[in-house]
């Protein structure tokens, strides 16, 4: 039992030591870390909450993101209007504009149109 150390002793304590400093270093990265746990019903907003997050805080999305997102937006805003129209007819709120109301007659008209007006706005077309 001398007071040096042989080459592989000294070679397992440098080993040691770097081992010490790599799980010290990843203690510090994990404790600046922070998780959410977002729970909810399905369509309650959780994935949209992780988007704005990533808009705020991660540069935005990406032009592979916009470009998987688009028709995602067209359909949510195509689906916003339908419910809108539907609505004035049961709520029986005019339109504005007759230019406006003639345009949703004609769509309304289209094959495979969403659109469904109630017999007293069909009629003005």
């Amino acid at each position: 039992m001398g007071c040096t150390l042989s080459a592989e002793e000294r070679a397992a304590m440098e080993r040691s030591k770097a081992i010490e400093k790599n799980l010290k270093e990843d203690g510090m990265q994990a404790a600046r870390d922070i998780k959410l746990l977002l729970l909810g019903a399905g369509e309650s907003g959780k994935s949209t909450i992780v988007k704005q997050m990533k808009i705020i805080h991660d540069g935005g999305f990406t032009t592979e993101d916009n470009k998987q997102y688009k028709p995602v937006v067209y359909s949510n805003t195509i689906q916003s209007l339908v419910a809108i129209i539907r609505a004035m007819g049961t709520l029986s709120i005019p339109f504005g504009d007759s230019e406006r109301e003639y345009m949703c007659v004609r769509l309304s008209r289209l094959p495979h149109s969403p659109i469904r007006l109630e017999r007293k706005v069909q009629a003005l077309g």
